[in-house]
């Protein structure tokens, strides 16, 4: 016969002697008394807890409250719009990679195009019903055209492209306008040459035909005068090299090509950079450090003179 063993069941005294000696009454929120006997470890925990939940909850809200004025901020001032041309009352610009449509007054812009490559260097026909712009697709760099009120792009040039090139060699098959009949768009294209640092002006036309070069073997930004018979440029190209007040043997110089003579006029002095120019109506205008901030400038070619337009001394003039 197998015996059990005894088994002791505690008393009501013995487990009043090994109840907590921390515990004390708490009133509830509907005010009725209970005890707890809590040790004072798990009492401290939970207070720190409640204490990280409290910061957590205050960080949120600073976040929320952060994001909400950076929200109203940005819409009320609105940065980093890029390479603009203007038409009339409307001007199309670059933003966030895309292009947008908007008026000179302002207003609400309308975007038009939304691929995830780069649309840059958007330039108005001269009827305003058009607008040629090179568009960063696939891997490549071409020239496209959009109507103003927006639609598919209209691939203009086929032959590969350098790019994507690091920033400071700029972009290939780079617009820079129209000729004055509104029938080709003027492009800069590294394709005749191996060094990234030469290229060349060609126009393309809107039926689609091969492109034309110019006659100019080397050439970086370039325009038509009103005529079409002669075209401003420089010989070389850097304009979006960071150098400030560079005064070496890449410092651009402003020409005029003659396209019936082949004779060319040089229209700059001085050993700082000539850039970005631009030929309407009866002058020339183009930006230049001279006076070590990139400023406004206009020649006049009957006259030859030259004007300071802007004299700003902290932000440069680029891309006018």
């Amino acid at each position: 016969m197998v015996r059990l063993p005894h088994v002791h069941y505690p008393t009501a005294a013995m487990i009043e002697d090994v109840r907590p000696k921390c515990g004390r009454a708490k009133l509830t929120p509907r005010g009725r008394l209970i005890s707890t006997f809590l040790p004072r470890r798990l009492e401290n925990l939970l207070t720190e807890r409640k204490t990280v939940l409290r910061l957590k909850s205050y960080s949120a809200f600073l976040l929320l409250f952060a994001s909400l004025l950076f929200a109203f901020s940005a819409a009320a001032q609105t940065k980093l719009l890029r390479f603009p041309d203007i038409h009339g009352d409307k001007v199309v610009f670059t933003y966030a990679g895309d292009l947008w449509l908007a008026s000179t007054s302002g207003g609400l812009a309308t975007r038009l195009t939304a691929h995830p490559g780069l649309e840059l260097f958007a330039k108005f026909s001269p009827d305003g019903k058009w607008i040629a712009f090179t568009g960063q697709y696939d891997g490549d760099e071409q020239v496209y055209v959009i109507p103003v009120t927006g639609g598919v792009p209209k691939q203009l040039t086929f032959y590969p492209a350098r790019g994507p090139l690091p920033p400071r060699w700029g972009y290939d098959n780079q617009v820079y306008g129209w000729t004055p009949d509104g029938k080709s768009i003027v492009f800069r294209s590294l394709r005749e040459y191996f060094d990234l640092g030469d290229s060349r002006l060609y126009t393309v036309s809107m039926d689609g035909s091969l492109p034309q070069a110019l006659p100019m073997p080397k050439s970086g930004a370039g325009d038509f005068s009103p005529d079409g018979s002669e075209v401003v440029y420089s010989p070389l190209f850097r304009d979006f090299r960071t150098w400030k007040r560079y005064s070496g043997g890449w410092a651009q110089q402003l020409y005029i090509y003659d396209l019936k003579s082949n004779a060319q006029e040089k229209i700059t002095e001085g050993i700082r950079a000539h850039r970005d120019p631009m030929w309407v109506g009866g002058k020339i205008y183009y930006s230049s450090d001279k006076d070590d901030t990139l400023n406004l400038y206009s020649y006049d070619p009957k006259t030859k003179a030259t004007e300071q337009l802007t004299h700003g001394t902290k932000w440069d003039v680029r891309w006018p």
